[in-house]
């Protein structure tokens, strides 16, 4: 029993004298590897901040420039990961985290599939020119002013303050009608007349109204006008005139404008707005005598 015990006891001490001779071997190694891995750590958050400013400059958005500076850290302490392990002769262990990470991803990839395409799509909208914080926008629906645009949501106040937030996903895979990348906006405006109006002298006084009314239009040949039908009260027309402006709310502003100057105008030369008018015409004539009228209004006994 003591022979075998004392085997038993032999045998881990020449064990852990391999062990220990193991670790006094690769303690160089070691060193070597920590020092690497402790490098990347520090390289990784001068790699952050530097990122981060270099992205901010690009891009407005705090939540993105964020994300990819610590993607850009973490992708570097990744690096040093691998150079530590290939000096210990751990290759093979991490390209078995590797793909047990890879199998992992893919699962949690699948699980949050709408979760990560609103992602990818607002770091896609971050790169966007054309779409700006302050911009007056049209999409989905829905028209208002671009408040914010992150990863995970795109947020829009609308012209009665309500806040509407889309997903990004539906911004990327829908048209969007930015009112703001252009400096001039046509305003369309739709009226008529009485039949009795002498036509001359209304599109004559439109024109010669718009032109006094809004500094931005030159001269009345800017203004354009066309009769449009023989509505069933008036002759309809439609007006079309530019003005300055990078807004939605300027163009409802001007166009209100528009229409008081216009009625105005017109009660002053006489010109009828008619409103809709119905006329019933009856060809037969209608009599009504006492006797008969009498006789219904009469209830029977029975």
């Amino acid at each position: 029993m003591e022979t075998a015990f004392n085997k038993a006891f032999d045998g881990l001490v020449i064990k852990l004298e391999s062990w220990f001779a193991t670790i006094i071997e690769y303690l160089p190694n070691l060193a070597l590897a920590l020092l690497v891995l402790v490098s990347a750590y520090f390289a990784a958050k001068y790699v952050n901040r530097y990122t981060y400013k270099l992205v901010s400059k690009r891009i407005q958005k705090d939540s993105v420039a964020s994300m990819i500076s610590r993607i850009a850290a973490v992708a570097l302490v990744l690096v040093g990961l691998y150079i530590s392990l290939g000096i210990l002769n751990l290759s093979k262990t991490l390209t078995s985290l590797l793909a047990t990470a890879g199998v992992a991803g893919l699962a949690i990839g699948l699980a949050l599939q709408n979760t990560l395409s609103n992602t990818v799509a607002g770091i896609s909208l971050s790169f966007r020119d054309k779409i700006r914080i302050g911009d007056w926008v049209e999409t989905n629906g829905h028209s208002g002013e671009v408040m914010d645009v992150n990863l995970k949501e795109f947020v829009i106040k609308e012209a009665d303050n309500n806040i509407v937030v889309l997903p990004n996903k539906m911004i990327l895979e829908n048209p969007l009608k930015n009112y703001s990348l252009t400096t001039r906006m046509r305003v369309a405006l739709e009226c008529g007349v009485g039949y009795e109006s002498d036509l001359e002298e209304v599109k004559t006084l439109t024109k010669q109204t718009i032109t006094d009314t809004f500094d931005q239009v030159e001269n009345v040949d800017d203004v354009e006008f066309y009769y449009e039908e023989f509505g069933g009260s008036s002759i309809n027309y439609l007006c079309r005139f530019w003005i300055d402006s990078e807004s939605l709310l300027e163009k409802y502003r001007a166009k209100t404008a528009a229409i008081i100057a216009i009625k105005k105008a017109y009660d002053k030369a006489g010109i009828n707005i008619p409103f809709p008018i119905r006329t019933l015409q009856f060809d037969n004539k209608l009599s009504v005598e006492g006797g008969e009228v009498a006789k219904q209004n009469e209830f029977s006994n029975n």
